[in-house]
């Protein structure tokens, strides 16, 4: 048995094992992690005293939590390499599964084994690798088969809470998956026990983070970050805002206004004025931004549809600024701690060392480190081939039978709600453009798929002394 699977997988077998090499390499020539900005030290100090934050959901903080007693932060980018590759090989075997040649399958699936900034955010200590293979996870049971059962709609459904409490984007992709799995049929138990199911994690966080902050939601931040999407067309003559919020108003042209989200970091942004996420901050920024959406609608769209679309450009353009794109590159590493508070009497360096019981600082070692700054200069996913991705996807769900269609959109829609609900919320980012990638695989080999969702086989059922074969056989 164990030669057979071996001899019908030879080929992604081989490019299973060189895409680990690839890892290896990154891990040998950037010792410990890598550390991103300021969201990697608010994850590590929320998992040193477990307590949420209130810029951004911390459920990343609750799993480097379960692997603080090793004290090793080589430890977590492993796994997270680990995980890099199972989501190829969740993909890899769900388009097997719908009848995709091994070459095929494995051609799909080449670009989440090799993409040079898929290996540098695996690299890093952020939520996002953990997010993208719940996700996929949660897609394969999904889609296994064409009637969803009560236990496996319960732990996908679980799968998808989880993601959603790694990143709040991920709210509102659950009414896109539960949407798609009553239009695919999947069966209406197993539908409802994944919905119920989606609601536990994401219940059981807000609990938390209301003992500890003091509401019932998953952060503070999600008005603020609103309200900063909108400054980029907000014209306040339109909008005719209240004496109450009338501060947060843009005081500069269009055309000469920053990226959405550097509005919150920028010193002299308006809402500074208060306390950073502060459920006020929160709940007035929130108003702003719903009056200036309901108030300008066509101008929302333009510019979230403006922002969508940068994921397809051939070259990473310098969005929300040069030096954040240069974070995503292992070139632009930095070996030094920053000395910003995390916490009160806590500095960013400070909780690092704490959580690495030591040094925690990036190491830089030769020849591995440059050779994966070259490997990043030549290997990674162009723009425009995303944008294929999509469109033969899209293409497989207007042209295929309706069950074959209703397989291929729950892909699609989960890929296109993952480029364009981070443009609607916030900003664009190319860091975010990465979690689409295994969708639009996905809905490009349902495209090609020969057959429908497998339902699996049953025994033959015998009348007197005949056989009679199942329907599914």
């Amino acid at each position: 048995m164990i030669r057979s699977v071996a001899r019908n997988h030879v080929i992604f077998g081989l490019a299973l094992v060189a895409a680990a090499l690839v890892r290896l390499c990154a891990m040998l020539g950037y010792r410990r992690a890598i550390w991103f900005d300021g969201d990697s030290y608010t994850y590590i100090s929320g998992a040193l005293e477990l307590w949420p934050s209130r810029s951004r959901s911390s459920g990343y903080s609750l799993f480097l939590w379960v692997l603080e007693p090793f004290h090793s932060t080589t430890l977590v980018v492993a796994i997270q390499h680990l995980l890099g590759l199972l989501c190829a090989v969740v993909v890899y075997a769900l388009l097997r599964r719908y009848g995709l040649p091994g070459w095929g399958a494995t051609l799909l699936a080449v670009p989440l084994l090799f993409d040079a900034y898929q290996i540098q955010l695996e690299h890093m200590i952020m939520a996002d690798v953990l997010f993208a293979t719940l996700l996929v996870v949660a897609a394969a049971i999904l889609l296994w088969r064409r009637v969803l059962t009560v236990p496996w709609g319960v732990t996908a459904g679980l799968l998808l809470g989880c993601a959603a409490v790694m990143r709040t984007v991920g709210v509102p992709l659950l009414v896109v998956v539960v949407a798609c799995l009553l239009l695919r049929r999947a069966g209406w138990r197993g539908v409802v026990a994944a919905a119920v199911a989606m609601v536990v994690p994401l219940g059981a966080y807000a609990t938390w983070y209301r003992a500890e902050q003091g509401s019932f939601a998953l952060s503070s931040a999600d008005g603020t970050f609103l309200w900063a999407r909108t400054m980029t067309f907000a014209d306040c003559s339109e909008i005719r805002p209240p004496a109450a919020v009338r501060w947060l108003c843009p005081t500069v042209p269009v055309d000469q206004r920053i990226a959405a989200s550097r509005y919150i970091w920028t010193p002299g942004s308006p809402v500074r004025r208060l306390p950073m996420f502060s459920d006020e901050a929160n709940d007035l920024t929130r108003q702003f931004a719903l009056r200036a959406i309901e108030a300008q609608p066509l101008d929302y769209a333009t510019t979230v549809f403006g922002d969508a679309v940068k994921a397809f450009s051939w070259t990473r353009l310098p969005h929300p600024s040069a030096s954040l794109v240069k974070s995503y590159e292992f070139a632009g590493t930095s070996t030094t701690m920053p000395t910003f508070e995390v916490k009160e009497g806590m500095s960013a360096a400070e909780a690092a060392r704490e959580y690495e019981n030591g040094p925690a600082q990036t190491r830089l070692v030769q020849p591995f480190a440059d050779a994966m700054v070259a490997y990043q200069r030549w290997v990674h996913v162009p723009g425009p081939l995303l944008g294929l991705l999509l469109a033969v996807g899209l293409a497989g769900v207007v042209l295929q039978a309706r069950r074959r269609c209703a397989d291929a959109l729950l892909a699609l829609a989960s890929g296109l709600a993952l480029l364009v609900l981070p443009a609607m919320t916030a900003d664009f980012d190319h860091r975010y453009v990465l979690m689409v990638l295994p969708f639009a695989v996905l809905a490009t080999g349902f495209a090609f798929s020969r057959t429908r969702a497998p339902v699996g086989r049953r025994r033959p059922r015998l009348v007197g002394q005949a056989v009679i074969p199942s329907r599914d056989a």
